[in-house]
């Protein structure tokens, strides 16, 4: 069956960790742009999105109606209208502000239990993401090569998320980034966006091909991979690239 829609994590998958995307992913983005929808899903606030993936993603208007934005692990879903010539918030599936406090608790809980708070984080530790809260153990500032070497093997961050889940189990807890954890809405994770996507756009499971670098279990990615939906764990935006190179080789040569 023929993909209609190539969907990707950001961070770690289509750019590095808060940073700008590649000139070169931005070129192969905008050729898959003529060929696919595409979807972008990831932890980030919209602010992040347009910073880290619009600024530097130089596609016609036109060819932005194609790409389809779901911020803070698609609790949030954003089309491009081009009358408006601005991106719309199609849905929104926020906290209340008790239910904030009550996350904001467990996260920090999480890290005075288990040792991991910074003395001297980069930035604050906890972002209000209106739909989703997100600690960043390291800080919302923290340098890439910093992350990096925090949890290479992922296990204080998968430690640190197992910790928070049994204490707030009436919300979507998972290991998001490199030094993140996110939590949404109980049943609201990527797997969510990912269903709301193929209603609005009337395509199957079978029609989607998945970018991520954080599918094991536990991760953010790992709902669409759990759905069903054909996925790819990659651990650098350039694996992305040479992945997509090859499709669209397949499809000129067709």
């Amino acid at each position: 069956m023929r993909r209609k829609i190539i969907a990707f994590d950001l961070d770690g998958t289509l750019a590095e960790s808060k940073s700008p995307l590649p000139d070169e992913m931005s070129e192969i983005l905008d050729e898959l742009l003529g060929y696919f929808q595409v979807c972008v899903i990831s932890g980030g606030k919209f602010e992040q999105f347009q910073k880290q993936l619009l600024a530097n993603l130089k596609a016609d208007p036109i060819k932005l109606e194609a790409l389809h934005l779901m911020p803070t692990c698609g609790t949030r879903y954003y089309r491009y209208d081009v009358v408006k010539a601005d991106w719309q918030m199609v849905y929104a599936e926020d906290f209340t502000e008790e239910e904030k406090k009550q996350i904001v608790a467990a996260l920090g809980e999480g890290l005075d239990a288990l040792k991991y708070r910074e003395a001297k984080p980069w930035g604050e530790l906890i972002e209000d993401r209106g739909s989703q809260v997100t600690l960043s153990a390291l800080g919302q500032e923290a340098p890439v090569d910093a992350k990096e070497e925090w949890d290479p093997d992922n296990s204080k961050k998968l430690k640190l998320r197992n910790y928070v889940a049994q204490r707030i189990p009436q919300f979507e807890v998972r290991a998001g980034g490199s030094t993140s954890i996110d939590v949404t809405k109980l049943g609201i994770d990527k797997a969510y966006g990912m269903h709301k996507l193929m209603d609005i756009l009337e395509v199957s499971k079978e029609q989607i091909l998945f970018f991520g670098d954080r599918l094991a279990e536990g991760g953010n990615d790992y709902p669409v991979k759990a759905m069903g939906i054909d996925s790819l764990e990659v651990s650098h935006w350039q694996h992305t690239a040479i992945a997509l190179r090859a499709v669209l080789a397949t499809i000129e040569r067709n």
